[in-house]
């Protein structure tokens, strides 16, 4: 697997989630605090840092098979980064009917409309969440039954 913060490194033993940030958004602790959040609750993570281009998401996705793909942006660009990313994945058959979710400020005016939600699904996002949706993130997470991290 490589990243894009510190070039090749392994891969996480199985992997189940494969988290990344978006095409355009550079911040890395929002990545950070998912990563912990999706660890403390069990579950393998494979972060891919910041800027990550939609080939690299689908290569890494490829590559890893993970059971979940989250995407996590707080630039305010996260509705046009992710129907990119989204649609990239989705082109791919052997990721069709992996879960791919994605969350945090996904736009400069404030919450996404309904329209702009629907947008995001309509692309191939299974759930989309907002910045303040956190809780409603954790209660997704509860549907997938990952074994623990060691």
């Amino acid at each position: 697997m490589r990243s894009l913060i510190t070039g090749d490194i392994p891969a996480p033993e199985r992997a189940e989630i494969l988290l990344s940030g978006t095409s355009s958004d550079a911040h890395t602790w929002n990545l950070v605090f998912l990563q912990l959040l999706l660890e403390e609750a069990g579950h393998r993570v494979a972060n891919l840092g910041p800027c990550v281009p939609a080939p690299l998401l689908v290569e890494e996705a490829l590559e890893l098979a993970p059971r979940l793909i989250v995407l996590g942006s707080v630039n305010g660009h996260g509705h046009q980064d992710g129907l990119q990313a989204v649609r990239a994945l989705r082109a791919r058959p052997e990721l069709a009917l992996v879960p791919v979710v994605i969350g945090g400020k996904l736009g400069v005016n404030g919450p996404l409309t309904a329209d702009r939600v629907r947008e995001l699904t309509d692309a191939g996002f299974d759930e989309v969440f907002g910045d303040a949706d956190i809780g409603a993130f954790v209660s997704y997470l509860s549907r997938f039954e990952l074994r623990v991290a060691s």
